[in-house]
């Protein structure tokens, strides 16, 4: 809520207000401002002809517009319909339409600048004013001007419309603001007078308006008509002077009117605001606020407050109390004149163009103070604190408090805000904070029967008990701990006498919050710290973003912190859950249940689940502030400090919640009851390693199937195939078939894939000699000689194989062959074909006793490869119990729960065509045949029939006495249960190790990005691609197994460290020495003058630098040196490299100049020096020569060098001067900006690489920096992160 506080100096006054900028924008002069009415947009109208249309929530440019020529100096929206107006210094008024993105018409009738236009808020009416000393009035249905207001007699800077009233307020250099009477106007102007136009401001007809003043001229002029009178022309009676406001000293340049009462306030160049009231018949100057030093470019009412807030060319905002007519708060900015103010028609916004871009925001904090308390919910209003019952829906008044404390959130200018507000139950007492003073507190005692709810209206607050303090909250039943302004933590009893003073563990602490009975949380930096106040020491520690507020759950056994841009969910005692990033703000959070948080944004209501897992529930129209959820229904607190009451849907929360904590029969309602659909939803199973419970609200055939095969559902994934029938499919299903052994599901692919090849194999290795045999005929009939010649093989037929190779022409193999194999008839056969020739080249057989190699016989030939009996679990019962229900034919569930096999499903499961009985006539198989034979009850499921009993019937029955039964096991007669997978090592270390490099080691990649996006504000990642892919292979190994067995993959641990927990963590393939090493090359490489190269030592060494672990507070000192050294290195090398590539001579000595100031070691710093040296006495700039010089010298070189640097010293002496001017001064201390190459001198701003640490101007802020290639230049990060117990030690 609070937004990022601008640059100001110090409040004039008793400050309250203070400037929460929203947004902010980098562009050319903006001249004028507009919000929309109701979506979150902001126009910008610049001094170089362009208009932005910005969303100042998101903070995102939504389009632009440029068809002006110069400067466009007044901008404005349309109240319902989707059109804005602008004017410009090219003396045009342009109306266009943002949802078409284009210029729609364009009204001409002014000579000079166009200061300002504005739409009327009802009629279909423009106001502009110009330097041409004239207002107009246009009406931009019939693209016509309806009146001329003259009167002025120098440039008209400002003109708008009163809100209510037929009135129009000018403002103009001629000293003067006047107040003009549209009401004839707007007579003559309605349905059916001639004036033409429409009097509504949503429709009506484009055409049948007046003409322009200019047009009717040129037309008369032309035809020889007659002039209209002057009164038409130029006004008339139409719009009539009411009021001239005299009083300014100089020319007025704006003026506006307050939105509901008569009053009107007017910036001038007398360095003036002035405020006006006004009559039915006259007008009078109230008062004079004074305080700018420069002329005021605009001043303007604030929309809820009574507050003047004006700007000024003296670079400021200022900010008057209306009341009191005094100045309450002043902001400046350094080099930036202030030009315009616009102020949103709703909400608590300003927006203010300067010269270097547009800010939007607000003047103090709109969030309500509230404490929630289980069945009801206190907060404050209008200075009173209510209390709201959830179940009754009653709001009822408590207590009213004094006025500094009552918040602004009723309105009363002149309080102090509320920060804070805490309860305690047990005594009844509030703890107020507020801002007043740099941080009060005060504490009230309630009532017993008003804090019960009881009636009889608010309770006046008797004395309370008040103190200085930044942050104050309960911590034991009667105690209390605030802040102070030492930062030292003081615990308070009740009479508000100090009981305990301690230090905090951290000296940054700025903020208190409260925690369970006896502890404190801390806030310093970006650190969360668990303070227990009886033995003053931290026993929790958490790095988390500067956290705004916290939220307990309703047991304390978890945490919300939320911060700017970022949740995150603790256990009690600070361990770490979860995080979860928004992109903009976050506004409140509140827990359901223990498990599931809910918080909302500025425009979304989303929660989080403590394994990380996130979502959008709804869409919000305004900013809300959760305080409790039930049952669906959300309560929550709006702007205003009212009680609003939601329909929420959490069946996607619900469902995710149930299938993290393995609730299938809460899941399997979910899926039935809320119809949850998407591609989201399955992605989401299949990554949560669920996908079979997609299958039962996936639709889709394709998915279906692609589910089942994922998750070994064979019978589901052969149905789905056999729908789709596509090749793709049943190759897929048979790979997974094969997998699991199911060959006749295999065979049947196969089948359907015409896999001929693949299928002898498969009948080959299951023995099934008959159908092979058909496959040696199938491979004859195609003509596929090697086919025919494999199957062959495989039935050892050696005399089909002869056969092969004499039809393939290969009869002297086929000699051989039967010759070996003792084939003597076939044998003679191919010696006759041969003749004697021929038959005396052959060679003779490899042995005397051959022997044919026959494939083993298969142990299990036609049923299915044999697997473990389990147990099914929730959903293949389910699956089975939905197929059952669905009047699925075969053996009923009966008969399937009876055998729970596995791997008994499939066509021919149980042995195919062996199974297939004529009994009394039936078809065969499972089915009918069976079925009558075993009885109408289903065989095995029959209680005895009337017709014959001959299974015994109620002779069956026993009579057993209740017993335990005990739980199925791995006896003879039970199932084996599968034991559960544990945690493999990689998931250990992801799970234990706050390290990046530990995580990219582990193979988890994007927890790993996460960490380095945090801690080091990266923005581009892919420099680190290769040593991430280092690290995962790394850290394994791969041994190898006996044979035909599958190599293992082993964990590598590294020696030395290991999380606090136990256990182990991953070897590591980058190294400190590894660095330092590769620094050499690069020290080696600079020395040899081999620039480029040295560059990429550098930066391998500064990118490295980012995943190096090290196991000491020495090893992180010298990681840093590490990273310092790359980074003066990357930039010195980097302007020489520049220095050769550029022509000019005086830039190639000013980079030389800049090389001598970047950290190098003594050897290369002297060359440096000697390389400047030289380029400036060679340009004669002898000042500078002679201050290098000076500088070598300083660093005792060899005798030669020293030598010529004394003679150039000594020459540079006796001939001072520099013929050539440089951007360098030598005295003035200066880092070098790698962007542009140069010089930031000391006290100028500056910018910092995330990461590396490098400089940039201002003006490349939110680039990404050039030296690592991986930092945000002025980026936010929490710092690098390179020892497991960094964040734990203190002194760290």
């Amino acid at each position: 809520e609070s937004g990022r506080p601008s640059l100001s100096l110090p409040a004039q006054g008793r400050a309250r207000q203070t400037m929460l900028t929203k947004f902010e924008t980098k562009s050319n002069r903006v001249k004028g401002v507009a919000f929309h009415c109701s979506r979150p947009w902001v126009l910008a109208s610049l001094h170089n002809g362009v208009v932005q249309l910005w969303d100042y929530r998101m903070g995102t440019l939504i389009d632009r517009f440029d068809e002006h020529e110069g400067p466009v100096r007044g901008v404005h929206f349309h109240t319902v319909q989707p059109l804005f107006v602008t004017g410009g210094d090219d003396y045009k008024i342009k109306v266009w339409n943002y949802k078409l993105r284009r210029c729609l018409f364009t009204l001409l009738g002014h000579l000079d600048y166009i200061r300002t236009v504005q739409f009327h808020h009802d009629l279909p009416w423009i106001v502009s004013a110009s330097d041409d000393q004239t207002i107009r009035i246009w009406n931009w249905q019939s693209r016509s001007c309806v009146s001329v207001l003259t009167g002025h007699n120098h440039y008209v800077m400002c003109a708008q419309f009163h809100p209510k009233e037929d009135l129009v307020l000018s403002a103009s250099l001629d000293q003067t603001v006047r107040v003009w009477d549209t009401n004839g106007l707007r007579k003559k102007l309605s349905p059916g007078s001639a004036g033409g136009g429409a009097s509504g401001g949503g429709s009506g007809s484009p055409g049948g308006g007046d003409v322009s003043a200019s047009s009717a001229l040129q037309a008369a002029g032309k035809l020889g008509a007659k002039l209209p009178q002057v009164e038409d022309l130029f006004g008339g009676n139409d719009a009539t002077v009411k009021y001239v406001l005299e009083g300014h000293d100089r020319g007025v340049n704006w003026a506006a009117f307050h939105p509901t009462l008569p009053l009107i306030v007017s910036g001038a160049d007398d360095r003036q605001v002035k405020l006006w009231r006004m009559n039915e018949t006259k007008a009078w100057e109230v008062d004079t606020l004074r305080g700018h030093i420069n002329n005021v470019s605009c001043a303007v009412f604030h929309p809820k407050q009574e507050l003047i807030v004006s700007n000024s060319e003296d670079k400021s905002i200022r900010v008057w109390d209306m009341s009191k007519r005094q100045g309450m708060q002043t902001f400046r900015r350094e080099h930036d004149r202030f030009w315009i103010l616009a102020v949103h028609p709703t909400q608590n916004l300003l927006g203010a163009g300067h010269d270097a871009g547009l800010i939007v925001f607000k003047l103090e904090r709109e969030r309500p103070p509230y404490v929630p308390l289980g069945s009801s919910l206190l907060f404050l209003r209008d200075r009173t604190v209510r209390a709201y019952e959830y179940g009754s829906g009653k709001d009822q008044s408590l207590l009213t408090i004094r006025r500094s404390s009552g918040g602004s959130v009723g309105g009363h200018s002149g309080s102090a805000v509320v920060r804070s507000m805490h309860y305690n139950e047990a005594e009844s007492m509030l703890l107020v904070c507020t801002d007043a003073e740099g941080g009060t507190y005060e504490l009230y005692h309630m009532p017993r029967e008003a804090a019960r709810g009881g009636g009889g209206g608010a309770a006046e607050a008797g004395d309370c008990k008040r103190g200085l303090g930044s942050s104050g909250v309960f911590v034991a039943r009667q105690r209390f701990a605030v802040l102070d302004k030492n930062r030292h933590i003081l615990v308070k009893n009740f009479q508000n006498e100090v009981t305990k003073k301690c230090p905090p563990p951290h000296p940054t602490t700025d903020m208190l919050f409260p925690a369970a009975t006896g502890t404190l949380l801390l806030r310093a930096d970006d650190r969360i710290t668990l303070f227990d106040v009886q033995q003053r020491k931290a026993i929790g520690e958490l790095t988390a973003p500067a956290v705004k507020y916290v939220v307990w759950s309703a047991d304390m056994s978890n945490v919300a912190l939320l911060s700017k841009h970022a949740v995150v969910l603790a256990t009690k005692k600070l361990q770490h859950l979860a995080t979860l990033h928004e992109t903009i703000r976050l506004k409140s959070g509140v827990w359901d249940g223990n498990n599931t948080f809910l918080y909302s944004t500025l425009n979304h209501l989303k929660y989080a689940l403590t394994n990380g897992d996130g979502g959008i529930i709804r869409t919000l129209e305004v900013p809300l502030y959760l305080t409790k959820v039930s049952n669906g229904k959300l309560f929550c607190l709006d702007r205003e400090a009212k009680v609003r009451v939601l329909q929420v849907d959490m069946s996607e929360l619900a469902f995710k919640l149930a299938l993290h904590n393995q609730q299938f029969d809460q899941v399997l309602r979910t899926i039935r009851r809320a119809k949850l659909r998407g591609h989201a939803i399955i992605a989401y199973l299949q990554k949560k390693g669920f996908p079979q419970v997609a299958l039962h609200f996936v639709t889709d055939e394709q998915v279906r199937f692609n589910l089942a095969v994922e998750c070994g559902q064979i019978e589901l994934a052969l149905e789905a195939a056999n729908k789709l029938d596509s090749k793709e499919n049943w190759t897929r299903l048979g790979a997974e078939a094969l997998r699991q052994g199911n060959h006749q599901v295999v065979e049947m692919c196969y089948q359907k894939t015409k896999d001929f090849e693949r299928l002898s194999f498969l009948y080959l290795i299951t023995g099934n000699m008959d159908k092979l045999a058909k496959m040696l005929k199938i491979a004859e009939m195609r003509g596929d000689a090697l086919s025919r010649f494999h199957n062959a093989l495989y039935l050892g037929n050696a005399r089909e194989r002869v056969a092969v190779l004499a039809e393939a022409g290969q009869v002297g193999l086929a000699h051989v062959l039967a010759k070996t194999h003792g084939l003597d008839d076939l044998a003679a056969e191919l010696e006759t074909a041969l003749g004697e020739e021929g038959t005396a080249q052959l060679p003779k057989p490899p042995c005397d006793k051959p022997s044919l190699l026959v494939p083993p016989v298969p142990i299990l030939r036609d049923a299915n490869w044999p697997q473990l009996t389990v147990s099914k679990d929730f959903w293949e019962n389910v699956s089975a119990n939905d197929q059952a229900s669905s009047g699925g034919a075969g053996i009923t569930m009966g008969m399937d729960d009876a055998v729970d096999d596995l791997g008994g499903g499939g066509e021919g499961g149980w042995g195919g065509d062996e199974l297939d009985l004529d009994l009394d006539g039936g078809a065969g198989g499972l089915g009918g045949g069976l079925d009558d034979a075993l009885g109408d009850a289903g065989g095995l499921g029959g209680a005895g029939e009337e017709e014959g009993g001959g299974w015994g019937g109620d002779d069956l029955d026993l009579d057993l006495p209740d017993m335990p039964v005990p739980a199925a096991g791995a006896g003879a007669a039970g199932y084996f249960a599968a034991p559960t997978s544990g945690l493999s090592a990689a998931d250990h270390w992801a799970r234990d190790s706050p390290l990046a490099a530990d995580h990219f080691a582990a193979g988890s990649f994007d927890t790993g990005m996460a960490m380095l996006q945090r801690q080091l504000g990266l923005i581009n990642l892919a420099p680190l691609k290769p040593y991430a892919l280092a690290l995962a292979g790394g850290a394994h190994s791969i041994a190898q197994g006996p044979v035909s067995t599958p190599a293992l993959r082993v964990a590598l641990a590294r020696e030395g460290m290991a999380p606090r927990g136990g256990g182990s963590l991953p070897a590591l393939s980058l190294s400190l020495p590894g660095l330092v090493e590769r620094l050499r090359l690069g020290y080696t490489a600079t020395t040899g003058g081999k620039f480029s190269e040295a560059v990429v030592h550098f930066r391998y060494v500064l990118q490295a630098v980012a995943l190096t672990v090290v196991d000491s507070k020495k090893g992180v000192a010298e990681l840093k040196e590490l990273q310092q050294i790359s980074r003066e290195y990357s930039t010195a090398l980097r302007l020489e490299l520049a220095r050769k590539e550029s022509s000019e001579p005086k830039r190639q000595a000013e980079l030389a100049a800049y090389f001598t100031h970047c950290q190098l070691q003594p050897a290369h710093a002297m060359l440096s020096l000697r390389s400047a040296m030289t380029v400036a006495y060679k340009m004669r700039n002898f000042n500078a020569a002679a201050s290098f010089a000076r500088r070598l010298l300083d660093l005792h070189p060899k005798p030669e060098i020293a030598t010529q640097a004394r003679k150039v010293l000594q020459l540079c002496e006796q001939n001072p001067g520099d013929a050539v001017p440089l951007e360098y001064d030598d005295r003035n201390p200066f880092v070098i900006c790698n962007a542009s190459f140069t010089p930031i001198y000391k006290g100028s701003k500056m910018e910092r690489c995330s990461y590396c640490g490098a400089a940039f101007k201002p003006d490349h802020k939110g680039k990404l920096c050039n030296v690592c290639d991986m930092g945000e230049v002025g980026g936010e990060a929490t710092g690098l992160v390179c020892y497991l117990n960094q964040l734990t030690d203190v002194d760290m």
